[in-house]
């Protein structure tokens, strides 16, 4: 007779699957822990945008696995997943090698979904990873050094045109970082920055519907008409095929066409594929085709699977894909691995939505905090930052991340209003975590402050 295994394997390594296994490091998990995903590195989706415009660095993220699983006593796999055999317990890699487990977690999260549009997938970058973000930039940089070099309108015209197709929170985040990033870039090669063009081309009549930002819709269309050059915005347009530089869409039963340099793919995603081949019924699937789950985040006919994340739907509770949201469901999950190891009660998963966040060029957001507060520009950037960082994995990770950013975003800038300490002050409460809530208060009051008396200190222009 085989010897039961008695190790827990995490599928992936995004916020629900890594919290999840730190979590367990966190409470003493008696069991061993697998943890596997196809990338050395874990990506921080939030801040790629910071990434793509070098706010921020690799370090910051998207660091390697191996760094913040360090003394955790967590397996680290790098090998993509083969095939899931929930009645025999296995998952197979694709190098050939075959775990068993007493408990999985399934937190593989969701593909891009390019939905039968033709040339999509060949013709349009996605931004899901760091490769992608370097493909971006790359795409980006070579369009601008070559419109430098071409004196025909037309051509350069066409180089210096990006377009964002799908106004989502991505889609709206990537237009608002490429209408400051792109002409503060192309003014550097010496070129006019008003020739750069934006272009957020969307199948519906406005941005952000149905998405829980869509409370923020006003203000950020506001902001995105601000920038360095205005977004242009291309709306009731169903692109219907991506070719080399150019998009095909019908707006109003006529075919157009808009020819591009950078085309940016932010227009929607499907379940991953190992998750639908799963042997689930229809009718223990969402309308994405996600599998139900308990409140606990158990599959319903295999108790000793957990899920979380965009690889799992709770009937009649409807969560938005993000990263808040699966961070607390890997908290969740972990908690309730350790009570079914000590036979103890599992508890429901209880996720509590901290607000909205949204990134509406450098250095400007705006953050909706608890449906309390909403707060835009600079002090939206620094919310965003703050609870950004308060999400990043480890607290060694967090620390030196968080002084990084405190050291170049609060030590080196400063602000003019006064009508700034109130909102810092409200804000600080309820944003991130304490340290990080207190330290941005208290550094942001004291900037105010300081700049205050200067201004107090300095004559006065007399009006003639």
């Amino acid at each position: 007779m085989n010897s039961p295994i008695y190790q827990t394997v995490i599928l992936g390594g995004g916020f629900t699957g890594l919290f999840t296994a730190l979590h367990l490091t966190h409470e003493h998990y008696p069991r061993s822990v697998i943890l596997i995903d196809s990338s050395e590195r874990f990506c921080f989706k939030p801040l790629l945008y910071e990434y793509c415009t070098g706010e921020m660095d690799a370090e910051q993220v998207v660091p390697r696995f191996e760094e913040l699983l360090k003394d955790s006593g967590v397996i680290f796999v790098q090998d993509a997943v083969q095939s899931i055999d929930l009645h025999q317990r296995e998952v197979k890699l694709t190098s050939g090698t075959a775990y068993n487990y007493s408990n999985l977690v399934l937190a593989l999260g969701s593909v891009t979904g390019y939905f039968h549009v033709e040339g999509a997938k060949e013709n349009a970058l996605p931004l899901r990873t760091q490769e992608d973000a370097i493909a971006i930039d790359k795409k980006l940089r070579d369009c601008l050094q070559k419109a430098i070099q071409i004196e025909d309108v037309e051509q350069r015209r066409q180089l210096l045109t990006a377009v964002v197709i799908g106004a989502g929170p991505s889609g709206v985040e990537m237009a608002g970082t490429l209408a400051d990033l792109l002409p503060h870039w192309y003014e550097a090669l010496g070129g006019n920055p008003q020739e750069i063009r934006v272009a957020l081309l969307n199948h519906g009549k406005e941005i952000l519907e149905g998405d829980i930002n869509n409370h923020l819709r006003e203000i950020a269309e506001q902001e995105l008409k601000k920038r360095a050059v205005p977004v242009e915005f291309i709306f009731g347009a169903e692109a219907t095929a991506i070719r080399p530089n150019q998009v095909e869409y019908k707006r109003e039963d006529k075919t157009e066409t808009l020819h591009a340099g950078t085309i940016i793919w932010t227009t929607g995603t499907n379940t991953h594929p190992l998750i639908a081949d799963l042997p689930i019924p229809k009718d223990k699937r969402d309308k994405h085709n996600r599998p139900y789950v308990t409140p606990t985040l158990q599959l319903l006919d295999f108790p000793e699977v957990f899920a979380g994340g965009d690889c799992a739907a709770i009937k009649d509770n409807s969560l938005p894909p993000t990263a808040q949201v699966a961070y607390q469901q890997g908290a969740a999950i972990a908690h309730n691995l350790k009570a079914l190891a000590l036979g103890h009660e599992l508890k429901p998963a209880e996720v509590n939505l901290r607000g909205t966040l949204l990134k509406l060029g450098i250095d400007n957001s705006v953050a909706n905090i608890f449906d309390r507060f909403q707060v835009e520009g600079d002090i939206g950037h620094l919310i965003r930052q703050a609870t950004y960082l308060e999400l990043l994995p480890t607290p060694v990770h967090d620390f030196k991340v968080t002084s990084d950013w405190l050291k170049d975003e609060i030590f080196h800038r400063h602000m003019h209003s006064g009508e700034a300490i109130d909102t810092v002050v409200k804000v600080a409460g309820v944003v991130g975590g304490v340290v990080v809530g207190a330290i941005v208060a208290k550094k942001l009051l004291n900037m105010v402050t300081d700049d205050q008396k200067d201004q107090k200190s300095r004559p006065k222009l007399q009006r003639g």
